[in-house]
């Protein structure tokens, strides 16, 4: 099974869609035979907490949002490699990836601190198995933008977009082959079955 990577701009529905998958791959799992996925739930929120980060930060001091964005790719590498060893099924799910702090830094610090970043042992370690992976892109610019107080939120649509652009061309810079769904597929039932035919298809 490959691994799945669920990524995009911020308040895209990421997590939700993560939750509602990991609940029909338990229905799956017991008629077809799979085995389940390990889940690597977003790293980001436990980093902002356990390193005294604030989402302010992100816009507000390029020095802390490097600063931020390399713990998350490192705390994005310890996750992977530790479900990769505690794993038995040796597939898994990813809520974010080792690439988006780098669309962040890029955006928010600049592309020196996004080049850098690149070249690090984290990414080059994570690069490896997006390239393998499915990599699914929540699209921006979704209904149901609501701010809980810890995500970034972005300022408007365009910086919005901008997002999302960002991590279209850094996949297709680095060769990560991806797929989108669509901001008007507003039913999680239909964007759960999204991700279920792209796991399907690539057991073909």
């Amino acid at each position: 099974m490959k691994n799945v990577y669920i990524i995009g701009a911020q308040s895209t529905g990421k997590t939700t869609l993560v939750n509602a998958v990991e609940c029909k791959l338990e229905e799956t799992a017991k008629n077809d035979g799979w085995q389940r996925p390990f889940i690597i739930r977003e790293v980001a929120r436990t980093v902002l907490k356990d390193k005294y980060f604030s989402r302010e930060d992100i816009s507000e001091s390029p020095k802390r949002a490097l600063q931020l964005q390399e713990h998350i790719l490192a705390a994005q590498l310890r996750a992977e490699t530790a479900a990769t060893a505690l794993n038995a099924s040796n597939w898994y799910i990813c809520d974010r990836s080792g690439l988006d702090p780098i669309v962040y830094a890029r955006y928010f610090v600049g592309e020196d601190a996004a080049a850098a970043m690149l070249t690090s042992e984290a990414w080059l370690g994570l690069e490896g198995r997006m390239k393998k992976g499915i990599v699914i892109v929540c699209e921006a610019g979704c209904t149901w933008l609501i701010d809980d107080g810890v995500r970034l939120m972005p300022k408007d649509m365009e910086e919005w977009m901008c997002v999302d652009t960002a991590f279209r061309d850094l996949l297709k810079t680095r060769g990560i082959h991806f797929s989108i769904i669509s901001k008007d597929t507003t039913d999680l039932n239909e964007r759960v079955e999204y991700v279920e035919k792209a796991i399907q298809d690539a057991l073909q």
